[in-house]
Protein backbone atom coordinates (compact mmCIF):
# COMPACT_ATOMS: atom_id res chain seq x y z
CA UNK A 1 0.00 0.00 0.00
CA UNK A 2 1.18 3.67 -0.82
CA UNK A 3 1.83 6.51 1.59
CA UNK A 4 -1.46 8.33 0.74
CA UNK A 5 -3.40 4.51 0.95
CA UNK A 6 -1.53 3.92 4.32
CA UNK A 7 -2.82 7.52 5.73
CA UNK A 8 -6.18 6.98 4.43
CA UNK A 9 -6.20 3.54 6.13
CA UNK A 10 -4.78 4.70 9.17
CA UNK A 11 -7.46 8.14 9.18
CA UNK A 12 -10.87 5.81 8.53
CA UNK A 13 -9.42 3.24 11.12
CA UNK A 14 -9.04 6.25 13.83
CA UNK A 15 -12.60 7.90 12.46
CA UNK A 16 -14.10 4.23 13.42
CA UNK A 17 -13.05 3.81 16.62
CA UNK A 18 -13.61 7.30 17.56
CA UNK A 19 -17.07 6.56 16.34
CA UNK A 20 -17.67 3.37 18.06
CA UNK A 21 -15.49 4.56 21.87
CA UNK A 22 -18.63 5.91 23.32
CA UNK A 23 -20.35 3.12 23.12
CA UNK A 24 -18.03 0.97 23.81
CA UNK A 25 -17.48 3.73 26.82
CA UNK A 26 -21.01 3.12 28.08
CA UNK A 27 -21.23 -0.69 27.43
CA UNK A 28 -18.00 -1.16 29.71
CA UNK A 29 -19.63 1.29 32.90
CA UNK A 30 -23.51 -0.47 32.48
CA UNK A 31 -22.38 -4.13 31.99
CA UNK A 32 -18.79 -5.38 31.84
CA UNK A 33 -18.01 -3.00 35.31
CA UNK A 34 -21.14 -4.27 37.31
CA UNK A 35 -20.53 -7.77 35.96
CA UNK A 36 -16.91 -7.44 37.17
CA UNK A 37 -18.14 -6.28 40.72
CA UNK A 38 -20.06 -9.43 40.93
CA UNK A 39 -18.23 -11.68 40.37
CA UNK A 40 -15.45 -9.93 43.13
CA UNK A 41 -18.35 -10.12 45.53
CA UNK A 42 -19.66 -13.51 44.79
CA UNK A 43 -16.35 -15.22 45.86
CA UNK A 44 -16.79 -13.04 49.39
CA UNK A 45 -18.23 -12.68 52.55
CA UNK A 46 -19.42 -9.48 52.49
CA UNK A 47 -22.47 -8.33 53.94
CA UNK A 48 -24.30 -4.71 53.40
CA UNK A 49 -22.94 -2.54 55.77
CA UNK A 50 -20.03 -4.50 57.09
CA UNK A 51 -16.77 -2.81 57.11
CA UNK A 52 -14.62 -5.99 56.90
CA UNK A 53 -14.91 -9.06 54.46
CA UNK A 54 -12.80 -12.21 53.28
CA UNK A 55 -12.47 -14.08 50.23
CA UNK A 56 -14.39 -17.38 50.83
CA UNK A 57 -13.42 -18.95 47.17
CA UNK A 58 -16.35 -21.17 46.14
CA UNK A 59 -17.91 -21.75 49.44
CA UNK A 60 -21.30 -19.97 48.50
CA UNK A 61 -21.61 -21.51 45.18
CA UNK A 62 -21.19 -25.10 47.02
CA UNK A 63 -23.94 -23.24 49.73
CA UNK A 64 -26.16 -22.57 46.90
CA UNK A 65 -26.83 -26.17 45.89
CA UNK A 66 -26.99 -27.68 49.10
CA UNK A 67 -29.70 -24.82 50.00
CA UNK A 68 -33.15 -26.15 50.04
CA UNK A 69 -34.51 -22.65 49.56
CA UNK A 70 -32.03 -22.46 46.69
CA UNK A 71 -33.38 -25.54 45.34
CA UNK A 72 -37.24 -24.80 45.82
CA UNK A 73 -36.87 -21.32 44.25
CA UNK A 74 -35.27 -23.05 40.75
CA UNK A 75 -38.33 -25.78 41.07
CA UNK A 76 -40.43 -23.12 41.26
CA UNK A 77 -39.08 -20.63 38.59
CA UNK A 78 -38.31 -23.56 36.02
CA UNK A 79 -42.62 -24.89 36.32
CA UNK A 80 -43.72 -20.95 36.08
CA UNK A 81 -41.15 -21.27 32.58
CA UNK A 82 -42.62 -24.49 31.57
CA UNK A 83 -46.29 -22.75 31.92
CA UNK A 84 -45.49 -19.67 30.59
CA UNK A 85 -43.23 -20.20 27.44
CA UNK A 86 -45.93 -22.54 25.66
CA UNK A 87 -48.53 -20.61 26.75
CA UNK A 88 -47.56 -16.79 25.97
CA UNK A 89 -45.92 -18.43 22.71
CA UNK A 90 -48.98 -20.43 21.16
CA UNK A 91 -51.88 -17.94 22.08
CA UNK A 92 -49.14 -15.41 20.23
CA UNK A 93 -49.34 -17.02 17.94
CA UNK A 94 -53.27 -17.89 17.59
CA UNK A 95 -54.39 -14.52 18.08
CA UNK A 96 -51.27 -13.59 15.14
CA UNK A 97 -53.12 -15.38 12.87
CA UNK A 98 -56.76 -14.45 13.96
CA UNK A 99 -55.57 -11.06 13.72
CA UNK A 100 -54.00 -10.85 10.68
CA UNK A 101 -56.91 -12.43 8.80
CA UNK A 102 -58.86 -8.99 9.73
CA UNK A 103 -59.05 -5.79 7.47
CA UNK A 104 -61.53 -3.21 9.77
CA UNK A 105 -60.63 -4.27 12.96
CA UNK A 106 -57.20 -5.40 12.70
CA UNK A 107 -55.76 -1.70 14.43
CA UNK A 108 -58.44 -1.92 17.45
CA UNK A 109 -57.25 -5.47 18.32
CA UNK A 110 -53.45 -5.04 17.91
CA UNK A 111 -54.29 -2.09 20.99
CA UNK A 112 -56.08 -4.55 23.05
CA UNK A 113 -53.68 -6.76 23.24
CA UNK A 114 -50.90 -4.60 23.63
CA UNK A 115 -51.79 -2.61 26.41
CA UNK A 116 -50.79 -4.59 28.86
CA UNK A 117 -47.06 -4.68 27.65
CA UNK A 118 -47.25 -0.80 27.48
CA UNK A 119 -48.81 -0.67 31.34
CA UNK A 120 -46.82 -0.52 34.54
CA UNK A 121 -46.89 -4.54 36.00
CA UNK A 122 -46.22 -3.35 39.54
CA UNK A 123 -49.68 -1.40 39.01
CA UNK A 124 -50.94 -4.11 37.08
CA UNK A 125 -49.84 -6.39 39.74
CA UNK A 126 -51.82 -4.20 42.35
CA UNK A 127 -54.96 -4.17 40.17
CA UNK A 128 -55.02 -8.44 39.77
CA UNK A 129 -54.80 -8.63 43.35
CA UNK A 130 -58.14 -6.81 43.87
CA UNK A 131 -59.65 -9.00 40.96
CA UNK A 132 -58.55 -12.31 42.69
CA UNK A 133 -59.30 -11.79 45.83
CA UNK A 134 -61.54 -14.09 47.55
CA UNK A 135 -64.16 -11.50 48.88
CA UNK A 136 -63.91 -8.73 46.74
CA UNK A 137 -62.57 -9.50 43.90
CA UNK A 138 -65.37 -9.80 40.40
CA UNK A 139 -63.29 -13.12 39.45
CA UNK A 140 -64.42 -14.80 42.86
CA UNK A 141 -68.21 -12.98 41.94
CA UNK A 142 -68.47 -14.53 38.47
CA UNK A 143 -67.43 -18.22 40.22
CA UNK A 144 -69.69 -18.16 42.74
CA UNK A 145 -72.61 -16.87 40.70
CA UNK A 146 -71.71 -20.41 38.50
CA UNK A 147 -72.26 -22.09 41.94
CA UNK A 148 -68.99 -22.98 42.60
CA UNK A 149 -66.85 -21.63 45.69
CA UNK A 150 -64.52 -19.53 46.21
CA UNK A 151 -60.84 -19.71 45.11
CA UNK A 152 -58.01 -18.69 47.09
CA UNK A 153 -55.74 -17.71 43.62
CA UNK A 154 -53.14 -16.00 46.07
CA UNK A 155 -53.43 -17.63 49.33
CA UNK A 156 -53.57 -21.40 48.45
CA UNK A 157 -49.98 -23.27 48.01
CA UNK A 158 -51.03 -25.23 44.24
CA UNK A 159 -52.79 -22.11 42.95
CA UNK A 160 -50.35 -19.17 43.77
CA UNK A 161 -47.84 -20.05 41.14
CA UNK A 162 -50.05 -20.78 38.40
CA UNK A 163 -52.14 -18.01 38.82
CA UNK A 164 -48.78 -15.67 38.84
CA UNK A 165 -47.93 -17.96 35.71
CA UNK A 166 -51.54 -16.77 33.94
CA UNK A 167 -50.45 -13.09 34.84
CA UNK A 168 -47.43 -13.65 32.96
CA UNK A 169 -48.69 -15.40 29.77
CA UNK A 170 -51.44 -12.13 30.07
CA UNK A 171 -48.63 -9.53 30.03
CA UNK A 172 -46.62 -11.43 27.65
CA UNK A 173 -49.40 -12.27 24.93
CA UNK A 174 -49.11 -8.80 23.11
CA UNK A 175 -45.65 -8.34 22.58
CA UNK A 176 -45.69 -12.12 21.35
CA UNK A 177 -48.57 -11.40 19.08
CA UNK A 178 -46.80 -8.28 17.10
CA UNK A 179 -43.95 -10.17 16.38
CA UNK A 180 -45.82 -12.91 14.82
CA UNK A 181 -47.75 -10.43 12.98
CA UNK A 182 -44.45 -9.09 11.31
CA UNK A 183 -43.33 -12.70 10.77
CA UNK A 184 -46.74 -13.01 9.04
CA UNK A 185 -46.71 -9.89 6.77
CA UNK A 186 -43.04 -10.96 5.52
CA UNK A 187 -44.73 -14.06 3.93
CA UNK A 188 -45.91 -13.49 0.27
CA UNK A 189 -49.27 -14.02 -0.60
CA UNK A 190 -48.10 -15.64 -4.30
CA UNK A 191 -46.87 -18.39 -1.72
CA UNK A 192 -50.29 -19.18 -0.77
CA UNK A 193 -52.02 -18.49 -4.06
CA UNK A 194 -49.64 -21.01 -5.71
CA UNK A 195 -51.01 -23.68 -2.68
CA UNK A 196 -54.15 -23.05 -3.54
CA UNK A 197 -54.04 -24.28 -7.17
CA UNK A 198 -52.10 -27.10 -6.24
CA UNK A 199 -55.00 -28.05 -3.90
CA UNK A 200 -53.95 -27.02 -0.84
CA UNK A 201 -57.40 -25.38 0.25
CA UNK A 202 -57.79 -25.96 3.63
CA UNK A 203 -56.71 -23.33 6.58
CA UNK A 204 -55.01 -25.72 8.46
CA UNK A 205 -53.18 -27.42 5.33
CA UNK A 206 -51.74 -23.72 4.22
CA UNK A 207 -51.05 -23.32 8.05
CA UNK A 208 -48.69 -26.32 8.33
CA UNK A 209 -47.16 -26.43 5.04
CA UNK A 210 -46.90 -22.56 4.47
CA UNK A 211 -47.10 -20.20 7.37
CA UNK A 212 -45.54 -22.04 10.19
CA UNK A 213 -42.28 -23.23 8.34
CA UNK A 214 -41.69 -19.69 7.50
CA UNK A 215 -42.45 -18.38 10.69
CA UNK A 216 -39.97 -20.92 12.43
CA UNK A 217 -37.30 -17.62 12.55
CA UNK A 218 -39.60 -15.76 13.75
CA UNK A 219 -40.61 -18.41 16.64
CA UNK A 220 -37.13 -19.34 17.62
CA UNK A 221 -36.68 -15.11 18.13
CA UNK A 222 -39.85 -15.22 19.90
CA UNK A 223 -38.76 -18.36 21.89
CA UNK A 224 -35.67 -17.23 23.42
CA UNK A 225 -37.04 -13.29 24.29
CA UNK A 226 -40.05 -14.61 26.02
CA UNK A 227 -38.11 -17.66 27.76
CA UNK A 228 -35.55 -14.91 29.59
CA UNK A 229 -37.99 -12.57 30.25
CA UNK A 230 -40.12 -15.98 32.34
CA UNK A 231 -37.09 -16.25 34.28
CA UNK A 232 -36.86 -13.08 35.19
CA UNK A 233 -39.86 -12.96 36.72
CA UNK A 234 -40.14 -10.98 39.94
CA UNK A 235 -42.46 -7.78 39.86
CA UNK A 236 -45.41 -9.76 40.74
CA UNK A 237 -44.17 -12.47 42.81
CA UNK A 238 -43.01 -9.36 44.70
CA UNK A 239 -45.94 -7.46 45.15
CA UNK A 240 -48.87 -10.20 44.80
CA UNK A 241 -47.37 -13.43 46.74
CA UNK A 242 -43.80 -12.33 48.77
CA UNK A 243 -42.83 -15.92 48.01
CA UNK A 244 -45.48 -17.46 49.73
CA UNK A 245 -47.82 -19.00 50.65
CA UNK A 246 -45.32 -21.53 52.27
CA UNK A 247 -42.51 -20.63 49.76
CA UNK A 248 -44.94 -21.98 46.90
CA UNK A 249 -44.12 -18.83 45.07
CA UNK A 250 -41.07 -17.97 45.53
CA UNK A 251 -38.58 -17.22 42.26
CA UNK A 252 -35.30 -17.07 41.86
CA UNK A 253 -34.98 -13.17 41.53
CA UNK A 254 -36.77 -13.13 44.71
CA UNK A 255 -34.80 -15.58 46.64
CA UNK A 256 -31.82 -13.20 45.60
CA UNK A 257 -34.11 -9.90 46.47
CA UNK A 258 -34.59 -11.30 50.13
CA UNK A 259 -30.68 -12.63 50.52
CA UNK A 260 -29.28 -9.60 49.28
CA UNK A 261 -31.94 -7.00 50.50
CA UNK A 262 -33.61 -8.32 53.68
CA UNK A 263 -31.03 -10.51 55.22
CA UNK A 264 -27.98 -8.29 53.56
CA UNK A 265 -25.94 -11.61 52.70
CA UNK A 266 -24.70 -9.45 49.32
CA UNK A 267 -21.89 -11.88 48.88
CA UNK A 268 -23.81 -14.98 48.64
CA UNK A 269 -26.70 -13.04 46.77
CA UNK A 270 -24.28 -12.54 44.26
CA UNK A 271 -23.23 -15.87 43.67
CA UNK A 272 -26.56 -16.88 43.18
CA UNK A 273 -27.12 -14.25 40.63
CA UNK A 274 -23.60 -15.57 38.69
CA UNK A 275 -25.63 -19.10 38.79
CA UNK A 276 -29.18 -17.16 37.80
CA UNK A 277 -27.42 -15.27 34.69
CA UNK A 278 -25.45 -19.10 34.07
CA UNK A 279 -28.21 -20.80 33.83
CA UNK A 280 -29.58 -18.32 31.37
CA UNK A 281 -27.32 -18.17 29.00
CA UNK A 282 -26.87 -22.05 29.03
CA UNK A 283 -30.65 -22.15 28.58
CA UNK A 284 -31.10 -19.63 26.00
CA UNK A 285 -27.90 -21.23 23.83
CA UNK A 286 -29.24 -24.89 23.96
CA UNK A 287 -32.70 -23.23 23.10
CA UNK A 288 -30.95 -21.71 19.89
CA UNK A 289 -28.91 -24.33 18.87
CA UNK A 290 -32.11 -26.67 19.05
CA UNK A 291 -34.44 -24.43 17.28
CA UNK A 292 -31.54 -23.04 14.76
CA UNK A 293 -31.39 -26.90 13.21
CA UNK A 294 -35.38 -26.64 12.50
CA UNK A 295 -35.22 -23.16 11.23
CA UNK A 296 -36.27 -22.11 7.45
CA UNK A 297 -35.12 -19.22 6.26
Amino acid sequence: MTGPGLRQARIERHTGLAFISPAMLLFLLTSLAPLAVLLGLSVTDYELGAIDTKGVGMANFAKAFTDPVFRRSLGNTLLYVLIVVPGAVGLGLLIAVLVHGRRRSRGFYEVIYFLPVTSTLIAMATVWQFLLHPRLGPVNAFLRSLGLGEVAFLSEPAHALPTLAVIGIWQLLGFNMVLFLAGLSAIPKDLYEAAEVDGCTSAVDRFLTITWPLLTPTTMFVLVTTSITAFKIFDTVAVMTRGGPMGSSEVLLYNVYLEGFQYFHMGYAAALTVVFLAFILVFSAVQSLVLERRTHY
